[in-house]
């Protein structure tokens, strides 16, 4: 090893052209958001299987895609400004609602991710400009917390249990959890507690990125949203190279949320969880790490990952561990 509410959707946010070249501000390109009806709400015959938020460049072009996955009972456009961050960079950010509601089991999520992946190729394409282009040869999948444990399900069991004519080529875990503060996995499990035991069937590039403060209890009638023994840190254990974990120091595990989350679900983020001062640096920085690392992996372009891990760029927070394996 190496160290080393739906209605809520901001406007589209312009970057700066002085900070276009920083992960870590708004990039160089005009993010728009857009919320498509799954084919229940009518939606048509190009509807996906689950309502959908897109982010996207309005410039043309043609993009990869990042396919996003929320966390547990949360809403996909409480990512809204997480999303502009990265489309503003460059990418196609897809990001389903899976559900409103949900019990332990999590085999429905992994089922419906799939569904996705199975729309993407000829119904992503119907909803974006003539010339945004779609390009799913370089696909990465990312999820938040229960999210992150979907994703990882999901690439598990690809050409397994689940098939796709799509090739993902990275995956992301934002702060994971496999469990409840109980120590119990929710279903079905996925970490073994063996090092380096995940088999994506490829080398496939692994982000994981964690919270130092996801694993503190924000108040003794709560667990922890992120609990020590089934979080980030067991995620990357099971890793294989290549693989790289960014453990931010003195930010919760929903501080990477849009600011202003409404309704009942949005004023408990608050609440449930241990949190920073504020959600703008923890944001900034997942924003920031994501598009280094789907450069370094989609683009070759190793030069901004290489820098948040040697500690050569100014970052917007403190990071307490940085480790990979290569």
């Amino acid at each position: 090893m190496a160290m080393a509410s739906f209605s809520f959707l901001p406007p589209s946010v312009t970057a700066g052209s002085a900070t276009a070249a920083n992960v870590f501000e708004m990039g160089s390109f005009n993010a728009v958001m857009e919320k498509v009806e799954s084919g229940f709400c009518g939606g048509g015959r190009f509807a996906p299987p689950k309502p959908v938020v897109i982010g996207r460049p309005s410039d043309g072009g043609e993009f990869p895609v990042l396919l996003l996955i929320h966390g547990y009972l949360l809403y996909n456009t409480f990512y809204s400004q997480l999303i502009q961050h990265i489309a503003s960079h460059g990418f196609i950010v897809v990001a389903p609602q899976l559900y409103t509601v949900a019990g332990p089991d999590s085999s429905g999520e992994i089922k419906a991710t799939a569904a996705i992946a199975d729309w993407l190729p000829e119904g992503l394409r119907q909803h974006l400009p003539p010339n945004v282009n779609p390009n799913l040869d370089k696909l990465a999948l990312a999820g938040h917390s229960r999210g992150g444990k979907t994703s990882f399900a999901f690439a598990l069991a690809l050409n397994k249990s689940i098939t796709t004519a799509l090739k993902f080529s990275a995956l992301i875990g934002l702060d994971p959890v496999d469990g409840t503060g109980s120590g119990k996995q929710t279903h079905p499990p996925v970490l073994k507690f063996v090092p380096q035991s995940f088999d994506f069937g490829l080398a496939l590039p692994v982000l994981v990125i964690g919270s130092g403060l996801g694993e503190v209890k924000r108040n003794p009638l709560f667990p922890p949203c992120a609990p020590k023994g089934l979080n980030h840190e067991d995620f990357f254990n099971e890793c294989r190279n290549p693989a790289h974990y960014l453990v931010v120091k003195d930010y919760g595990h929903l501080d990477l949320l849009d600011d202003e989350t409404g309704g009942i679900r949005g004023k408990a983020s608050y609440c449930l969880c241990r949190n920073g001062e504020s959600r703008g640096p923890m944001r900034r920085f997942v924003g920031g790490a994501v598009v280094a690392f789907l450069k370094a992996y989609l683009d070759g372009e190793e030069g901004d990952l290489a820098a948040i891990e040697d500690g050569s760029r100014s970052l917007p927070l403190d990071l307490q561990t940085v480790k990979s394996l290569l």
